[in-house]
């Protein structure tokens, strides 16, 4: 077991890495983006999928060898073949060829181990979150079918891509500097009665909204933006000016262009000073400002040329002023968002839906910075199994008759005092061990099953759980 940690937390980093690449993904393909659901979908069962991986492994860690062993076996009948690792190079490709029967095997799966009658509240919840696990790679082979263009795959789940705000702080933040650095061009030019303070203005725009979501980099890509633009201002200057002039045809127009554009866009992609290199190639056109009449006017050249540079200018120095938040700090509030949340889940303060409480921290995740430690991440994929867990309970004891011992565990949580909820859980559990009706058996288990999850996940996170908790 121990030596699967660092693959589940590496995993989740990479799954978090997700985010952004498919944002790019949908800027090269109107297509893709028409099946956004499908991706988001996806990305949302690779994090079930983590979910689940770590409740079974916390688990299995807190039992003697020989019955962590046995147990597994016991659940190990219920996963295909199909679907066992295999440590070799061309297991990626297995996957890729044909994910369609691989979902199909994931779902039929999973519907066995929901439904696999076990003896034990330790064997129930393996049987549950290993269902759980592959109904998240089921989601997610679904998305790779669309990405490798398998005819087999089913169609896509009507409904729209869910709109979440893991954290509004950061959003207020871009918005007070946005409002900061365009009312700071706007009075410029308003006293200065400046010609192409409109030009200004759109840059700054361009500048503050582009560069936001890069948040910790902003600043650094801002500022390579601008040099970019400056070293493509006199290279402008020199093509109109110098070149340009002794050109009468469109052939010896497309060749000037030519010899700058090629080269400089080819630039962009090697990794080196990429920011520098596309700031050269997107404002280049318009500081030329080509027409089938061209005008020498250099006047209206350098006012063109000034408010490109001082409108970047602005958008740079208002990520000076303004800083996006550090990744600490989002990473810190994220996780506390995320606890504020489960305590109100908790006292019931809240009714969650598990879909709205799973979304809602599926959104966290995801917005979870690079530098965020492993720690910091297992401890959110630890609150969302927590938040399922007492959704579950909160559905099961009250038809059971014990909805106020629940009540008064849970209490406990909310107050982050998690060893006397785990205490008080641990009498509700000796209560559902009693014999009841012959209709409650398999409920009473798999109540028994969510208590024990929660149990664990207090236990191994408690320094994270008691956080902020009276003294």
């Amino acid at each position: 077991m121990p030596e699967t940690q660092p693959l589940r937390r590496a995993l989740a980093r990479r799954v978090i890495a997700l985010d952004p690449i498919i944002d790019e993904a949908f800027g090269e393909s109107s297509r893709l983006r028409y099946h956004s659901p499908v991706l988001q979908h996806a990305v949302d069962g690779l994090f079930a999928g983590l979910a689940g991986w770590r409740t079974v492994a916390t688990h299995l860690a807190q039992l003697p060898d020989e019955r962590a062993r046995a147990a597994a076996q016991v659940v190990l009948r219920g996963v295909p073949q199909a679907l066992r690792s295999v440590a070799d190079a061309a297991a990626p490709n297995r996957w890729m060829e044909d994910p369609v029967r691989l979902r199909e095997v994931c779902e039929t799966a999973g519907r066995t181990l929901v439904a696999q009658p076990v003896a034990t509240p330790s064997l129930r919840l393996l049987a549950d979150q290993t269902a759980k696990l592959l109904a998240g790679v089921a989601q997610a082979l679904q998305g790779l079918a669309l990405l490798v263009a398998d005819p087999a795959r089913p169609p896509a789940p009507h409904g729209r891509v869910r709109l979440r705000i893991p954290d509004w702080l950061p959003s207020l933040v871009n918005a007070g500097r946005a409002l900061a650095a365009i009312g700071a061009v706007e009075l410029f030019w308003i006293v200065t009665a400046w010609p192409d303070g409109a030009l200004a203005i759109t840059f700054a725009v361009i500048g503050v909204t582009l560069f936001a979501p890069r948040a910790d980099q902003a600043y650094a890509m801002v500022r390579d933006f601008m040099i970019g633009t400056v070293l493509a201002a006199v290279l402008a200057a020199i093509v109109k000016f110098a070149v340009l002039p002794g050109m009468s045809t469109f052939a010896g127009f497309s060749i000037a262009l030519g010899l700058y554009l090629v080269p400089v866009a080819a630039a962009i992609v090697q990794p080196w000073q990429t920011g520098i290199f596309i700031a050269m190639t997107i404002n280049f056109v318009p500081l030329l400002a080509p027409a089938n009449q061209m005008i020498y006017d250099t006047a209206q050249f350098y006012n063109t040329t000034l408010a490109i540079l001082v409108g970047t200018a602005a958008a740079a120095l208002s990520f000076r002023l303004l800083p996006p938040l550090s990744p600490a700090l989002r990473t810190r509030r994220l996780l506390a968002l995320t606890l504020r949340d489960l305590r109100h889940l908790a006292t019931g303060a809240v009714a969650w839906t598990p879909e709205d409480w799973e979304a809602c921290i599926y959104g966290r995740l995801s917005a979870m910075p690079e530098q965020a430690e492993p720690l910091q991440r297992a401890q959110l994929l630890a609150a969302l199994s927590v938040g399922s867990e007492i959704i579950g309970l909160r559905r099961i004891c009250p038809g059971l008759g014990l909805g106020g011992q629940l009540g008064t565990a849970f209490a406990a949580l909310a107050q982050g005092r998690s060893e006397a909820a785990s205490a008080r859980l641990a009498r509700l559990d000796r209560l559902l061990a009693r014999p009841g009706p012959a209709a409650a058996p398999q409920l009473g288990l798999r109540a028994r099953s969510h208590i024990l999850a929660i149990s664990e996940a207090l236990a191994r996170h408690a320094a994270y759980f008691d956080a902020g908790a009276p003294a």
